[in-house]
């Protein structure tokens, strides 16, 4: 008798907790993305071919982005100028930038002509295109907090050009310190929170299969385990 008013305790407790907006959440993100989805272990094997692994090798150009980043930032602006370790991390930070934008716009492209929109991802597609012209803004302006000439002469360029849009209201290329702000804050959280959520999708929705051939969808041909892409 007691083992089971123990028990309608423990279930009267735990409809109590599911009626918390904690635990509807959790829920909600343990249904829409469960372990095994959020982190397989293994993939379809058409994912052995190469325009799969593009998506992948941004991530990893954004990663080196904001690992050299970090370094220029803790140094400060100016370090790279008289010091050989940062002008050798500030090569470092602009040439991860450049495979980062030929990786991104490589996957941009590839997942253009593959249709990855296909099955109700066009979120998913539509947060990839968000993020790079995120990524673009970023790249701008990097380049106007270089503090030489050229960071000079790109910031009287452009603030013509951003007058004529409208918005020199709110963007002042001339103005370093608020550059400098965008692209060591503003803009690399909102590259890094539009990849995070990319991810999140794709592991969401899965990642897209090829275009069928002749009205045949491609076959799977059994899977694979990450670390082996062969």
């Amino acid at each position: 008798m007691s083992t089971t008013k123990d028990q309608t305790v423990l279930d009267q407790e735990e409809a109590e907790l599911a009626r918390q907006w904690t635990g509807r959440i959790r829920r909600l993100l343990v249904d829409a993305l469960p372990p095994d989805k959020l982190l397989p272990d293994r993939q379809p094997s058409y994912l052995s071919s190469w325009i799969y692994i593009f998506g992948a090798l941004t991530i990893g150009g954004l990663a080196l982005v904001i690992l050299t980043g970090t370094v220029l930032a803790l140094e400060g602006p100016q370090w790279w100028h008289v010091s050989s370790i940062g002008l050798f991390v500030n090569s470092m930070h602009l040439w991860s930038v450049e495979f980062f934008f030929f990786f991104m716009v490589i996957h941009l492209w590839g997942k253009f002509f593959m249709a990855a929109w296909r099955g109700n991802r066009q979120l998913t597609w539509m947060t990839g295109v968000v993020t790079f012209f995120f990524s673009i803004g970023a790249g701008f302006t990097g380049y106007v907090s270089q503090t030489n000439f050229d960071s000079q002469w790109i910031a009287t360029q452009a603030k013509d050009g951003i007058n004529a849009t409208g918005a020199g209201a709110f963007v002042n290329a001339l103005n370093f310190g608020q550059m400098l702000m965008w692209h060591i804050v503003l803009l690399p959280a909102a590259v890094v929170a539009l990849t995070g959520l990319h991810i999140l999708m794709v592991r969401h929705k899965g990642i897209v299969t090829p275009i069928e051939v002749n009205g045949t969808e491609v076959p799977h041909q059994g899977t694979q385990s990450e670390s082996d892409p062969s």
